[in-house]
C-alpha cells in the first residue's frame, strides 16, 4: 500500500511533465515497485530489531528506526536515481521521458518510505504482530561455505563465461521496425500485412521538393528515381502528366492536394521493408539525388525516420552506457573513499549484464532496439545496491579485526537473504508484465528485467566474494575504513614502546 501511494504520486504528478510516452507509463509502475521495495525492507527489519530492544514504546523505536535507515536507504537510492538520470542524456526522447519519471519515481519512493510506511506500520502495528509467521528462507550456511571454499574456482569460471558473454552482448541482433513491437491482431496491422501479402508493398517514400522547381530537371529527377534499385513507382503531378503538359492548366482543386506555393509532394514505393539494409541504402540513394537538384529538398516517411532512428540509437548507446558507468563509478569512489572497489563493483555488475544481454544471442532471438539502450542502464542502476549491500558488510568486518575469510563469510552470511529477498521482488514486478504484454517492446523489456535481477543477485553472491578475497590485499590499501583495529592497535603499542 505504502509502495501503491508512491507509484500514484508519481504518476499524478507526470501532469506537470505535460505528457509522457505509453512505453513509461506501462513501465514506470512495475519498475517503481521493483527498485523501492529495497526501502521499505530496509525500515521493516530495522523497526523490528529495535522494538526486539524497546518493547514497550513502538514509537521510539520507529524513530530510531528511521533514523538507522534513513541513511541506507539515501546511499542505496543514489545509484538507481543516476541509472535513471543517465537516460536523460539520449537524444531519443523516450530516454528523456522514462529517465525524468523514473528519477523522480525513486525519490518519491524514498520520501513515502520514511513518512507514510512509518505510519502505517504504527497504525497497523497490532495486527502486523497477530499475523507474523517464522522467517520462511533459511540461512544458506551451505552456499556461504561454499563460497568462500572454492573461490578459485569460481573467479575461473568468471574468467571463462566473460567471453561467450562478451560475443554474445556484441551480436545479439536487434529490431527497429516500430510498428513490428504491436500485436498481430491489431485493425492496422492485419491491413497491412494483408497489403504485402497480396500487392507486395514494402515500404512508403514521400518526397518534398521546391515546388517553383523546372519541369525539366523534375522530370530528370523522377526518371533517375525510378532507376534507382527497388523502386516499384513513382506518383507526382510530373509522373502522371509527362514534361509535355503544364500543370497550370490543372484546377487548383486537384493541384491544392499535392503541391502549394512552396513544396510539391511525390511518392516513392519500394518493394523493400522498413528497417531493412536494402531500404536504408535506397534512402540514401534517393536523398543523393533529390539534393542534386533541390538542396532543401527532403526524403521522408517511416523508412527515412526509421534509418535515422538507427543512426541516433547507436550514439545514444554509447553516450547512455558512459554516462551511467562513469556516474555510478564515482558515487562507489566517494561512499567507499576506494579507487579498486568501484572498478570491482561496476565489474561484476557489467559482467551480469553481459550475461542478460547475450543470451538472445544464443537463443537467436531479436529484440526491440530499445532494449540494448535502457537495459544496461537499469540493470546497473538497480542491482548494484546488492554488491554494495555486501561490501558494506564486509568493510566493516574488515575494520573488525577479521582476517579476509572471515570477513567475507560474515558478510555473505549476513546478506545473502536481503540480496535473495530484492532480486526476488525485482523479478516479481517486472516478470508478471513481461508474461501479460503482448506489445513485444514491454514485454521484452520486462523479461530482460526479470532476467537480469536474478543473474545479478547469482553473480553478486557467487562472484564478488571471490574478487574480496582475491583482491583483498589490494583493496585494503587503496580503502579507507578496512584497516584492522588490531593492526591500529599494534602500531599505536609499537610507537609508545619505541618512545
Amino acid at each position: 500500500m505504502s509502495i501503491g501511494i508512491a507509484i500514484v504520486y508519481n504518476l499524478g504528478t507526470n501532469i506537470f511533465w505535460g505528457e509522457i510516452s505509453y512505453v513509461t507509463k506501462a513501465l514506470s509502475a512495475v519498475l517503481q515497485l521493483g527498485v523501492t521495495m529495497d526501502y521499505s525492507i530496509f525500515l521493516w527489519h530495522s523497526y523490528k530489531a529495535e522494538k526486539a530492544n524497546n518493547p514497550t514504546d513502538k514509537y521510539d523505536a520507529m524513530a530510531h528506526a528511521i533514523g538507522n535507515s534513513i541513511t541506507s536507504v539515501m546511499g542505496s537510492s543514489l545509484t538507481t536515481v543516476a541509472g535513471f538520470i543517465s537516460l536523460c542524456f539520449m537524444s531519443f526522447t523516450l530516454g528523456l521521458d522514462l529517465g525524468i519519471v523514473m528519477a523522480k519515481g525513486v525519490v518519491i519512493g524514498v520520501i513515502c518510505c520514511v513518512t507514510v510506511l512509518p505510519s502505517m506500520i504504527l497504525l497497523f502495528d497490532k495486527a502486523l504482530e497477530r499475523t507474523s509467521h517464522k522467517q520462511l528462507l533459511p540461512k544458506f550456511t551451505i552456499v556461504t561455505k561454499f563460497v568462500t571454499k572454492h573461490y578459485i574456482i569460481l573467479a575461473v569460471l568468471f574468467a571463462l563465461i566473460w567471453v561467450p558473454a562478451t560475443i554474445g552482448y556484441t551480436r545479439t541482433e536487434v529490431y527497429y521496425d516500430l510498428a513490428g513491437t504491436l500485436p498481430k491482431g491489431l485493425p492496422s496491422i492485419m491491413a497491412n500485412d494483408k497489403l504485402d501479402e497480396t500487392f507486395e508493398m514494402g515500404s512508403t517514400h514521400i518526397i518534398l521538393v521546391d515546388s517553383h522547381m523546372k519541369t525539366s530537371d523534375m522530370d530528370r529527377m523522377l526518371s533517375e528515381i525510378k532507376e534507382v534499385d527497388g523502386v516499384k513507382n513513382v506518383l507526382g503531378l510530373i509522373a502522371l502528366l509527362g514534361p509535355t503538359i503544364p500543370k497550370e492548366i490543372l484546377p487548383e482543386s486537384l493541384t491544392g492536394e499535392v503541391a502549394n506555393d512552396r513544396y510539391e509532394m511525390m511518392m516513392i514505393g519500394s518493394e523493400y521493408a522498413v528497417a531493412t539494409d536494402e531500404v536504408n541504402d535506397q534512402c540514401d540513394a534517393l536523398v543523393d539525388i533529390v539534393k542534386r537538384y533541390d538542396a532543401a529538398g527532403m526524403v521522408i516517411g517511416e523508412a527515412s525516420c526509421t534509418k535515422d532512428l538507427i543512426s541516433i540509437t547507436n550514439h545514444d548507446f554509447q553516450t547512455v552506457s558512459i554516462v551511467s558507468i562513469g556516474v555510478i563509478f564515482l558515487l562507489i569512489l566517494l561512499v567507499f573513499k576506494s579507487i579498486s572497489l568501484p572498478v570491482i563493483l561496476v565489474a561484476v555488475i557489467e559482467f551480469a549484464i553481459f550475461i542478460n544481454m547475450g543470451i538472445p544471442y544464443y537463443t537467436k532471438t531479436t529484440l526491440p532496439f530499445i532494449a540494448s539502450i535502457v537495459i544496461g542502464t537499469i540493470q546497473l542502476g538497480a542491482t548494484v545496491d546488492y554488491a554494495i549491500l555486501m561490501t558494506n558488510k564486509y568493510k566493516d568486518a574488515r575494520y573488525e579485526g577479521k582476517d579476509k575469510k572471515e570477513a567475507v563469510f560474515s558478510a555473505h552470511s549476513q546478506s545473502i537473504q536481503s540480496v535473495i529477498v530484492s532480486a526476488l521482488s525485482f523479478f516479481a514486478a517486472t516478470f508478471g508484465v513481461g508474461l501479460y504484454s503482448n506489445i513485444d517492446m514491454i514485454s521484452a523489456l520486462c523479461m530482460l528485467m526479470a532476467r537480469g535481477a536474478l543473474i545479478s543477485m547469482a553473480v553478486v553472491l557467487l562472484v564478488l566474494p571471490s574478487m574480496f578475497l582475491i583482491f583483498d590485499g589490494l583493496i585494503c590499501h587503496t580503502s579507507m575504513g578496512f584497516r584492522k583495529k588490531r593492526e591500529k592497535e599494534d602500531r599505536a603499542v609499537g610507537e609508545l614502546q619505541n618512545s
